[in-house]
């Protein structure tokens, strides 16, 4: 995969130190877990990154408060286009910090992520069948109100936010050689490739329903793609962002695409080895290693970002 030859400046590791300063006292120091490799699905030891033990339940809440702390919020509140997660962390930003939120969902929204979003005092409107029609109706209504939105992935200020998931694994593993990250519209592996900045490989995985960065990567540009599959709820963008692209292209070091059944696979070895339940996309990254869809070269030590946990335990638990 060819990289760029200029690396990318906008998003910094000076950059994205300063956002978890400013986010400190908002956001959890999430912690880290190592699997010893006994499952024969996982034969080398990984450790991962529980972020779904963030406030809402992802990483997501990193970028959203970054967003609100950074800018001046308007009487209107704010606004969010969101599968689910970005829009619970915006409406969980927004109570701590006083301010209301309006949060555009489409169809495909599970319920259970819906009722949080509302549980955090957001009003949560649909907006369409997928994301891309649910950003369309967030702007009409933006364009009204003027409030601030909050992008899922395609800020500065977003990005930088995620970013601090990155700076927090080294703190804590600072021997990983090779990260693995699910990529949605980018802004979790954006903001991690930009901290690592080619110290360690960054991994791409998608779910092969949702080939935002994958197909990107192969056209030399964002290019749309279908949204299909388990994990579109989280990572079911139609285009990867604008932003993270140059970042993708100078830093991530491959793109891999993963079946619906590596990522149930992954969900259940989650749960029987740590105890951990993760939603679809949240498992995707590990399922790339236990799928052999990635294979880390003799000697890596691999980390694993697990990174959202909003689903309905008794599609992970059996009976």
């Amino acid at each position: 995969m060819e990289h760029a030859s200029v690396p990318p400046v906008m998003i910094t590791r000076a950059t994205i130190a300063a956002a978890a300063a400013r986010l400190a006292p908002q956001i959890r120091r999430t912690p880290v877990f190592e699997i010893d490799g006994a499952s024969p699905a996982l034969n080398i030891p990984v450790t991962l990154k529980l972020e779904l033990l963030q406030h809402t339940g992802s990483f997501k809440s990193r970028g959203a408060f970054n967003r609100l702390l950074t800018a001046t919020i308007p009487a209107s509140g704010t606004i969010a286009a969101s599968g689910g997660n970005h829009g619970a962390a915006v409406a969980f930003a927004s109570r701590a910090l006083g301010v209301t939120a309006e949060i555009f969902v489409p169809a495909t929204t599970p319920a259970t992520k819906i009722t949080r979003i509302a549980s955090y005092g957001a009003r949560v409107i649909q907006g369409g069948d997928t994301y891309a029609d649910a950003l369309a109706a967030c702007r009409a209504r933006q364009a009204e109100t003027g409030a601030l939105e909050v992008h899922a992935y395609d800020q500065v200020e977003v990005l930088a936010g995620q970013g601090t998931v990155g700076r927090e694994f080294e703190l804590q593993a600072p021997n990983l050689t090779h990260i693995l990250v699910a990529t949605g519209g980018g802004g979790l592996i954006g903001g991690v490739a930009s901290w690592y900045a080619g110290s360690a490989a960054v991994i791409s995985v998608e779910p092969e329903g949702c080939p935002t960065l994958y197909n990107a990567l192969r056209a030399g540009r964002p290019v749309d793609c279908p949204v299909s599959g388990l994990a579109a709820d989280s990572l079911g963008a139609r285009q990867v962002g604008a932003l993270m692209f140059p970042v993708a292209q100078a830093y991530v070091a491959e793109a891999v695409l993963v079946t619906d059944e590596a990522i149930l696979a992954a969900q259940r070895l989650l749960w029987e080895q740590a105890r951990v339940i993760a939603e679809p996309g949240g498992a995707t990254a590990l399922a790339a290693l236990i799928s052999g869809r990635y294979v880390p070269p003799a000697g890596a030590r691999v980390g694993v970002i697990v990174c959202g946990g909003n689903t309905d335990p008794g599609k992970v638990v059996s009976p």
